[in-house]
């Protein structure tokens, strides 16, 4: 979308819509052809003199029409809620002039493994972390701790081994007596045994993330950082894996959202591969009863948080066999715990994997009994992944993962905003995984400009060191956004994430209410704040 630049002095002042502007031009423009060149500047200044007061007029209603087409233009906010909106304003504009002087400071614009040091610090930040967020819609269940719970808590659990594959890839297992696959360690020797005990942990902690001092140079293209990608998953698996450490992961996962003042969660689950320190494979609807049994305990203790939703989700790379089987898992959970199980979803890299057509059948047949939640279109490429978004579409999804490459199909956003199918953006991974480099060219701000349903997510944090939702909500605002989205945009993404949430109408509604008490609580704290702060700084003085 292009906007309006400046009233220049040049002959694209010319354009001004008014009829009496346009007969003024048309007059002038006789008398430049019939009298010659000396009157070029005559004529440039007699249309500035009586077109500008109309150019701007015009100019300020076309600029006031877009901002009410803009996410979050229905709400009005209250003179508390402006009051907050004036100090958020006032420090994104810093850091946009800023930007705006030396772009290299800006953010957004970089990598978040090189930006995340400089977001922290940011004063954005800090009041986007103090705001309720509602939900978080789009996260993998595999990927949500920070890395120093999987370190400092996790490796330091008994009976944890570590081994080195031949393709250099580090895997961990809990073991009462190794297998022979594997040239299997015990990592509390290794530990024991290490010259510095600190660095030994440090070295643990870079496998379990994409971080890098350099991220072009280490991942040059898309299928290179999905290598990496996919091997962490692999690394952290059987770490996380081992229902033990599973239980106090997941625990901590509810514990670091809610921290992030994130009170309901919607994750994709395999729901598989928990096994026993006996070597004993868990089956689904045990895993299922896990999540069940874990996440009421901790509603138990902290009421204000809602709950949680399974995503059952399968990778892509599976053929039309085992997908029937996948589903009929996913419809017999559905049945045993209707809370828990929200729908179903084909998960991993879209280049890489098959296509929702290659599928279509038999999700077609399941479609009556579970709700689809589609990872589509996340993808830079035309006419060939990006298809899944049209075939999302044509199989009824409730949701669209991803959907980077949506504004490619017209078709497609018209239908979404119709059907208020639901658009999960997820900044920071969308940059890290090489989809875009400058978050300011995000697809979503064309999304967002026209007030599509977007919701923003994480997908998986705690590869790349981010917080549960705080870092991509500000990545979303500050980059995605533009300078003009204030604390509306910020209510309207929170509102949007319980609206489109797999929650059921009544418990929607308790959802938003509970919600709105927080919203006001964090306006009352900012406000708060700022009068301490004032107050501090007449005092110094």
């Amino acid at each position: 979308m292009t906007s309006l630049q400046g009233n220049r002095e040049r002959k694209g002042t010319l354009n001004a819509s008014r009829d009496s502007v346009a007969a003024h031009v048309k007059m002038k423009s006789l008398a430049f052809f019939s009298c010659g060149l000396v009157f070029v500047q005559v004529l440039c200044f007699a249309v500035i003199i009586q077109a500008g007061p109309v150019f701007n007029k015009d100019r300020d209603a076309f600029l006031q029409r877009e901002k009410n087409m803009f996410l979050g233009c229905n709400i009005t906010l209250s003179d508390k809620e402006a009051e907050v909106n004036s100090i958020l304003m006032t420090h994104k504009r810093s850091e946009y002039m800023k930007g705006l002087q030396n772009p290299t400071t800006f953010s957004p614009a970089r990598n978040f493994l090189l930006a995340k040091r400089d977001i922290d610090d940011s004063e954005v930040f800090k009041i986007i972390q103090k705001a309720p967020k509602g939900a978080a819609l789009h996260n993998h269940d595999q990927a949500l701790v920070s890395t120093d719970f999987l370190v400092y808590n996790l490796t330091y659990m008994p009976n944890l081994y570590t081994c080195k594959t031949s393709r250099g890839m580090w895997l961990f297992h809990f073991f009462q007596e190794p297998d022979r696959k594997c040239g299997w360690k015990l990592v509390s020797e290794l530990r024991n045994n290490a010259t510095n005990v600190t660095q030994f942990d440090e070295a643990l902690k870079r496998n379990f993330t994409l971080i890098t001092s350099n991220p072009r140079a280490k991942y040059p293209d898309i299928n290179a950082v999905w290598k990496i990608f996919i091997k962490i998953f692999r690394t952290v698996r059987g770490l996380i894996f081992y229902r033990p450490a599973f239980e106090s992961y997941y625990l901590q996962v509810l514990k670091e959202f809610k921290e992030d003042n994130v009170m309901y969660l919607e994750l994709r689950s395999e729901v598989r591969g928990l096994y026993e320190l006996n070597g004993t494979i868990l089956p689904y609807n045990e895993i299922a009863s896990i999540f069940d049994r874990l996440t009421r305990q901790f509603i138990y203790e902290n009421p204000d948080f809602l709950g949680v939703k399974i995503i059952y989700s399968v990778i892509r790379r599976v053929d039309n066999k085992i997908l029937e089987e996948h589903l009929r898992k996913a419809q017999n959970l559905k049945k045993v715990y209707p809370d828990l199980i929200a729908g179903f979803d084909l998960m991993g890299q879209e280049d890489m994997g098959r296509s929702l057509e290659y599928f279509a059948d038999t999700l077609i047949t399941a479609n009556k009994e579970l709700k689809y939640f589609f990872h589509a279109g996340e993808t830079n490429w035309e006419g060939l992944t990006d298809l899944n978004l049209v075939d999302a579409i044509l199989l009824n999804t409730t949701r669209i993962g991803h959907g980077y490459a949506i504004t490619k199909h017209p078709l497609v956003m018209k239908l979404v905003k119709q059907r208020q199918i639901a658009i999960e953006v997820n900044p920071i991974s969308n940059q890290v995984l090489m989809l875009v480099q400058d978050l300011r060219n995000h697809p979503a701000a064309t999304l967002m400009a026209d007030n599509y349903p977007v919701v923003i997510s994480s997908d998986d944090p705690s590869f790349w060191g981010a917080k549960a939702l705080s870092h991509d909500m500000y990545e979303a605002f500050m980059g995605i956004a533009g300078l003009d989205a204030d604390l509306r945009v910020l209510k309207q993404l929170a509102l949007n994430s319980l609206k489109y949430s797999a929650l059921d109408k009544n418990d929607k509604e308790d959802a938003i209410s509970a919600w709105e008490e927080k919203w006001n609580r964090f306006i009352d704290e900012v406000l708060k704040d700022q009068n301490y702060n004032n107050v501090k700084n007449k005092t110094q003085e």
